[in-house]
């Protein structure tokens, strides 16, 4: 799969020290600021992302449905998609392309924090590599969600057919086009079907 290059980093504003935000004061910026996808660094940056490219987005609504689906089977916890956002224990503000959480930590929010960022890191991430994110970055931003708690991270790269695997305490696994991907012990009894993600990120030829 052939990927043209594109801008492969966000628009990064520094506000620190001339203006401190607060989590209140930025989750009114971002409604104030609905159609832009915004992010927060652990250092007060705020990181305007670039839409996704059809391909990722296609793939994205692919990877969103079938951990959905398994999630209403197993019945232990909820998938988000990657609208929702997330602060991190560092002071970070994520959107990961696909995101799960157990329900007792998701029951044990307050009413007030439901309707906001969520202020946890999920136990699950998935990032899906677009055309305009490099590498580098979403490598850093897996090594974030690991380091703030999450237990199992994937970073799907359709350009290169690999998949990396982050789990807490334990070095990155590197797969080369991997034809299944297992979740457990986290996920049960979910398994990625990986060629089904690339050939849904293919343009369909009539």
């Amino acid at each position: 799969m052939a990927y043209a290059p594109l801008l492969e980093e966000p628009l990064v504003v520094h506000t620190r020290p001339a203006i401190e935000m607060d989590d209140e004061q930025f989750f009114q910026f971002c409604q104030l600021n609905r159609d832009l996808q915004i992010e927060r660094s652990a250092e007060g940056d705020i990181l305007i992302m670039t839409p996704e490219a059809g391909s990722s987005g296609r793939g994205s609504m692919r990877v969103g449905a079938l951990f959905d689906q398994w999630a209403d089977r197993d019945g232990t916890g909820q998938v988000f998609g990657s609208s929702t956002g997330f602060m991190l224990p560092n002071g970070a503000v994520r959107s990961p392309d696909v995101a799960w959480v157990r329900n007792e930590r998701i029951e044990a929010l307050a009413d007030q924090e439901w309707h906001r960022f969520l202020p946890l890191c999920p136990d699950f991430v998935l990032e899906l590599r677009s055309p305009s994110d490099s590498v580098r970055r979403l490598r850093k931003k897996m090594e974030e969600y690991r380091d703030n708690g999450a237990q199992l991270g994937w970073l799907l790269d359709p350009a290169a057919r690999r998949v990396e695997v982050y789990r807490p305490g334990a070095e990155v696994v590197i797969m080369e086009n991997p034809t299944a991907l297992s979740g457990e012990p986290l996920l049960k009894g979910f398994v990625l079907d990986v060629p089904q993600i690339w050939a849904a990120m293919e343009r369909k030829k009539s």
